[in-house]
This record gives C-alpha cells, sequence and structure tokens, in this order.
C-alpha cells in the first residue's frame, strides 16, 4: 500500500512538473511577441497621429518599463503574470487580467456545452455502431461520422444559422444574453454555437468509442459473461463501456482543451464574446498586453485540461502509473 502511495505521488508530482515547464516554456514564447509583432506599443499608446514629443515618449517607456534591459523586463512580467498581472491595454488603459476574466467564462461555458453535446450525441451512437458492426446502422452512423468530422465548422455554422434561425425561426442567429438577465434567452443564444461546435466533435467521439467497443467487445472476459446468462445490456453498460471509456475520456478532455484555443470561428460567426473573440481583436489593434495575457491563459488551459485528463487516465487505469511513473 506505501509503494502505490509513494508512486501514485511520484506519478503527479512528475506530470505537473511537466505541466508547469510546458507553461513557462509557452509564457517565454508569450513575452517575445512584443518583439515579434510590428509597430511600437509606446506609440500605440500615446497615439502616433499626435506626434508625441521624444520626452513624452522617454516617460512612457519608463512608465512600462521598456527602458529596462530585456531580461529584466521579462522577469518583472513572469513576475506579475505568476499573480495574473499582465499590465494595461495600450488602447483604453484597462486591466488586461479583467478584460479575460470577464470573457473567460463566456468561452467555457461555449466549450462545455460543446463537450456536454457531443458526448451526449458521439457515445451512443459509437456504442451503437459497435453493436451492429458491418449492418446497415453501422454504415450510416460511420458515414455520418465522416461527414462531421470533413464539414468545416464555418459551413456547419452557416447550414444551421440558415436552417434553425432564418427558415425555422426557432433560435437566435448571433448574439449573446446575460444570464443574470434573461436565462432561457442566454441558452437560446448558446445552442447554435454550442451544436456547431459539438457536431464535429460527436463524430470523432463516436468514432472513438465505436473502436474502443469493438476491441473490447472481442474480449474473452465479454464473451464469459454473456456465456453465464449476464443480461446484454449489463454486460455492454457496466463492463464493456467501462473497460472501453480510457480512449473516450481521453479524446473528450483533449477536444475540451483544444476547443478552449479553438472557437476563433464560432464566436466570430454567432458574436459570442469570448477569448477567442478578445484575441482576434487585440492582435487586429496590436493590443500587445491584451495579446500576451490571453494567449497565455489558452495555453495554461490547454496545458492544465490535458493535465487533468491524465491523472483521470491513470485513476481509471493504475496501470498507466505505474508504466509512465
Amino acid at each position: 500500500m506505501k509503494e502505490l502511495l509513494v508512486g501514485s505521488a511520484f506519478f503527479v508530482g512528475h506530470k505537473l512538473l511537466t505541466a508547469l515547464a510546458q507553461l513557462f516554456v509557452v509564457a517565454t514564447l508569450v513575452f517575445s511577441i512584443m518583439y515579434l509583432m510590428p509597430g511600437d506599443p509606446v506609440l500605440l499608446l500615446l497615439g502616433a497621429e499626435s506626434n508625441p514629443t521624444p520626452a513624452a515618449i522617454a516617460a512612457m517607456r519608463a512608465k512600462l518599463g521598456l527602458d529596462q534591459p530585456v531580461l529584466m523586463q521579462y522577469f518583472a512580467w513572469l513576475g506579475n503574470a505568476l499573480h495574473f498581472d499582465f499590465g494595461l491595454s495600450v488602447l483604453n488603459s484597462y486591466p488586461v487580467a479583467n478584460a479575460i476574466a470577464a470573457n473567460f467564462p463566456r468561452t467555457l461555458e461555449l466549450g462545455v456545452a460543446a463537450i456536454i453535446i457531443a458526448s451526449l450525441i458521439g457515445v451512443p451512437l459509437g456504442i451503437a455502431a459497435a453493436l451492429h458492426r458491418g449492418k446497415a446502422l453501422d454504415t450510416i452512423l460511420t458515414s455520418l461520422a465522416t461527414v462531421g468530422i470533413s464539414v468545416p465548422v464555418y459551413i456547419l455554422g452557416a447550414m444551421f444559422i440558415i436552417v434553425f434561425s432564418l427558415q425555422l425561426g426557432w433560435l437566435p442567429s448571433s448574439g449573446y444574453m446575460d444570464i443574470a438577465r434573461n436565462m432561457p434567452e442566454h441558452f437560446r443564444r448558446l445552442t447554435l454555437p454550442a451544436v456547431t461546435l459539438g457536431f464535429g466533435l460527436a463524430a470523432s467521439i463516436a468514432r472513438m468509442t465505436r473502436s474502443s467497443m469493438l476491441e473490447i467487445l472481442n474480449r474473452d472476459f465479454i464473451r464469459a459473461l454473456r456465456a453465464k446468462g449476464a443480461s446484454e445490456s449489463r454486460v455492454i453498460w457496466r463492463h464493456a463501456l467501462r473497460n472501453a471509456s480510457i480512449p473516450i475520456v481521453t479524446i473528450i478532455g483533449l477536444q475540451l482543451g483544444n476547443l478552449m484555443g479553438g472557437t476563433v470561428l464560432v464566436e466570430a460567426m454567432f458574436n459570442w464574446p469570448g477569448l477567442s473573440t478578445l484575441l482576434v481583436e487585440a492582435v487586429a489593434k496590436r493590443d500587445y498586453p491584451m495579446v500576451q495575457g490571453t494567449v497565455l491563459t489558452i495555453a495554461a488551459l490547454f496545458i492544465f485540461i490535458n493535465l487533468g485528463v491524465e491523472l483521470l487516465y491513470s485513476l481509471l487505469d493504475p496501470r498507466i502509473r505505474q508504466r509512465r511513473a
């Protein structure tokens, strides 16, 4: 028992240190954005068209710490980032952390809603396809999954807007409503972007579920359970699905991580004010602190969601801890 606890602690510690190292590398790259992007943030802040004096430019550089050596700037920025302080927007002097905190819940809500929809659709369809392998239902479901993966999200979103908003009038085509102001309207406006994101994910989850279930259903212990007279529902839901859950949980977790940084098109198409929208606007306006803070936040989400998936993976199958510790 003691060896098991020590091994588990070592495994968790190793994964956590790896995640922190990845985050450090990303932070270093993010800091470099200021020196890679065109334009001078000081001139942007002061307004280049106002022809600021050299004294004003020098004063602003000193205020922002840009007159310090690059390494000193880096460590100062990194120290502030550890406290979730990314400075002020060069456009409106609004704290970057506040803007991220305001937009982050919307992206998280959209991503979680899409994953829930994808899982509720993909897992049952994958199980159904596996149980009817080689039959018409399997062919139909596999073809639908292929289409779902192949169709770009912007085409899918446009189709949903045309059908469910313009023709049927069931759902609004775009916009955001605060849940505190009008909860039913909030979820009506969330439905189309969440389904648009979730449709392609459902196809990936269905294919992974089918593949994993087929592998488990061919195992000897499944045949033994059926030979002993266990009910088919018990065999499928309690034994087969449980043993097939590791790759399914993995792809669901990884897709959630990808969604955190991959919602740009959907947020723009449906006018959903999330992190991706904030990032696109910041890049277009060369708002360096906003770009740095948003990119680092999205990267941290991706890294720590993947860490959570790794830990959940090892919880479902303790052998993973023993092999990777």
